[in-house]
């Protein structure tokens, strides 16, 4: 397992999967262990993939300070490994959370950015607003799914501000695109994969500044990924629709029937639309 030193001496670990060009990715959670990604559903047949674990997560150290887990000081963190691998462009993939830290650097280094991947990525840095209505209305597309009464009215007391300490996970089918036994161990595997420490200090007070970073995507020349999933609560079509209209030269995607995870939903659809976009 390959180890690079921070800025700050803290000792971060990477994985990688594959061969040819790097891609440095990114992983969502927050603050979760890129084991999760796996290789993407079989991306790293196409190109080499460097799975980053964050500081405080998987194999990376745990930091000193504790204030070092906000997501705008992640963002040195990216760039040490830039320079650890000897890259002086890189392409970067970031799912979910790992959206935030990706679009900081590449508002922050743009020269150092190839092309920008963005997998159902979150919204938080950029201040897009998910309605409740939104999300209500894109849960409706699994209607028929047996599990869908009991996600559904968990889903209702979560926009209605009554969720209890069960609803996040009744909700949890409508991550995935199919809730079968592969989405539920992808799942299981998720709850203990997150520090829970890091992840609350990744979104405090400093660490977004949406005005300035959609003011310095509007300048970012260089293609970008919004891959999203159809029936993607977290992430929903509407708001990756206004997500991509923030770069000039963005394509957005929407794998049908994916949920927040389509390279688990539809391996080959994933990759041939990632792979065709990083060449």
């Amino acid at each position: 397992m390959p180890t690079f030193s921070a800025h700050d001496g803290t000792k971060l670990a990477y994985h990688v999967f594959g061969d040819g060009p790097p891609v440095v990715c990114l992983p969502g959670g927050p603050m979760q262990d890129s084991a999760y990604l796996g290789d993407l559903g079989g991306l790293s047949a196409h190109r080499q993939l460097i799975m980053l674990d964050l500081r405080g997560t998987g194999q990376s150290a745990i930091p000193e300070e504790v204030g070092s887990y906000r997501c705008d000081r992640l963002v040195d963190d990216v760039d040490a490994l830039r320079e650890h691998l000897g890259l002086d462009r890189m392409d970067l993939l970031a799912h979910s959370a790992g959206a935030n830290p990706a679009v900081l650097y590449a508002g922050r280094h743009p020269e150092r950015v190839g092309k920008l991947a963005l997998i159902t990525p979150s919204v938080r840095a950029v201040g897009i607003t998910v309605t409740a209505d939104v999300r209500l209305e894109t849960a409706r597309l699994r209607r028929d799914e047996p599990w869908f009464p009991a996600a559904f009215a968990a889903l209702e007391a979560i926009v209605q501000g009554k969720a209890t300490d069960d609803s996040c996970q009744a909700i949890a089918p409508f991550s995935y695109g199919r809730w079968d036994e592969a989405a539920q161990a992808h799942q299981a595997a998720g709850d203990e994969q997150r520090n829970d420490e890091a992840a609350a200090v990744f979104g405090a007070d400093g660490a977004f500044d949406p005005d300035a970073t959609r003011a310095a995507l509007a300048r970012f020349a260089s293609p970008v990924l919004l891959l999203a999933g159809e029936a993607d609560l977290n992430s929903p079509p509407p708001a990756m629709a206004e997500f991509s209209g923030l770069f000039p030269h963005a394509e957005l995607v929407i794998q049908p029937g994916a949920g927040h995870v389509p390279w688990l939903d539809d391996a080959d659809r994933f990759v041939a639309t990632t792979a065709a976009f990083l060449g």
